[in-house]
C-alpha cells in the first residue's frame, strides 16, 4: 500500500493506494496542539495495514519533520520528501522549480497526466489557487485568498461578525450581514473563478481541461459548468506520480 501526505497550511490530508485507486482518504489540522492528535489518527488509520511506500509533500516546515518522524517510528520507512530536486523527472517542465509549492507541482501533474493535454488546476484550499500547463510545462500559477481565509478575514475586523458559514445564497444581493457577506464573497469568487479561467484561455489562446479539486471545490455551484472534473483526491495522486517518477 502507498501512503501520500498532502502537508497544507489549514490541514494533513493523507491517501491510501493500493495500485488501482484511493482506499482511504482522512485529514486532520495543520497546527501544534494537532501534534497530539497525529499518533491516534496514524493508529486508527493504519492500524492492521501494511504500508510498503510513503512520499510526503509540504508548505509547512515545521510539521514536516514532525510527520516525517512519527510515519518513520511507526512504519519503520523513511518516506520520500518531495521537493525541487525531484522535478526533474517528470514528464512535465517546472520552470521555477524552488519558487513553487509542492503541491502545486503535485496538481499539475496529476491533471497532464490525466489529460496528456493543456490544462490547469483550480484548488479551493486556505489559497485559491490556479495552476497552468501548456506545451508541458507549469506555466504559472495565480493566488488568490481561499474563500475561508477571507471569510474570516472579513469577520475577525469587525467585532460583531461570528464566523459565517460557507453556504452560498440563492440571491446576490444580502438581506442581512450573514447573507451580505456570503453573497458578497461567495458570488464574488464564483466570478473571479469564471474571469480567471476565461483570461487565462485568452492570453494563451487555447482551451484548456479545467480541473477544480480542494476540500471547498464543491461550495460553488454555480462553477460545476466550468470544471471538467472535479477531483478531490488530485494533489494526493500528484504526490503519488512524482513519487514514481523518482522512484529509481
Amino acid at each position: 500500500m502507498f501512503l501520500s501526505v498532502d502537508i497544507g497550511n489549514t490541514n494533513v490530508v493523507f491517501g491510501l493506494h493500493n495500485g488501482t485507486e484511493w482506499t482511504r482518504v482522512w485529514r486532520i489540522a495543520t497546527k501544534d496542539e494537532a501534534q497530539e492528535m497525529l499518533a491516534h489518527s496514524l493508529d486508527k488509520h493504519l492500524d492492521g495495514i501494511t504500508v510498503d511506500e510513503v512520499a510526503i509533500s509540504s508548505v509547512v516546515p515545521f510539521f514536516t519533520h514532525v510527520i516525517n518522524r512519527k510515519l518513520r517510528d511507526k512504519l519503520k520507512i523513511t518516506p520520500y520528501l518531495i521537493g525541487p530536486k525531484s522535478y526533474a523527472a517528470l514528464p512535465i517542465e517546472v520552470l521555477h522549480p524552488d519558487n513553487i509549492g509542492s503541491d502545486l507541482v503535485a496538481d499539475a501533474l496529476a491533471a497532464y497526466e490525466k489529460y496528456k493535454e493543456d490544462c490547469m488546476v483550480v484548488d479551493f484550499g486556505t489559497a485559491l489557487t490556479f495552476t497552468i500547463v501548456s506545451d508541458k510545462k507549469i506555466r504559472g500559477v495565480n493566488i488568490a485568498p481561499g474563500l475561508k481565509t477571507a471569510m474570516k478575514a472579513l469577520a475577525s475586523s469587525a467585532v460583531k461578525l461570528n464566523e459565517i458559514p460557507l453556504e452560498l445564497p440563492q440571491s446576490v444581493i444580502g438581506t442581512d450581514t450573514t447573507s451580505a457577506i456570503q453573497s458578497g464573497i461567495l458570488w464574488g469568487y464564483v466570478g473571479l473563478v469564471e474571469k480567471m479561467i476565461e483570461r487565462i484561455e485568452k492570453e494563451l489562446n487555447t482551451k484548456l481541461k479545467i480541473i477544480a479539486t480542494g476540500g471547498l471545490s464543491k461550495v460553488l455551484e454555480p462553477l460545476q459548468d466550468q470544471f471538467d472534473a472535479i477531483d478531490p483526491n488530485t494533489t494526493l495522486e500528484g504526490v503519488r506520480l512524482i513519487y514514481l517518477a523518482n522512484k529509481n
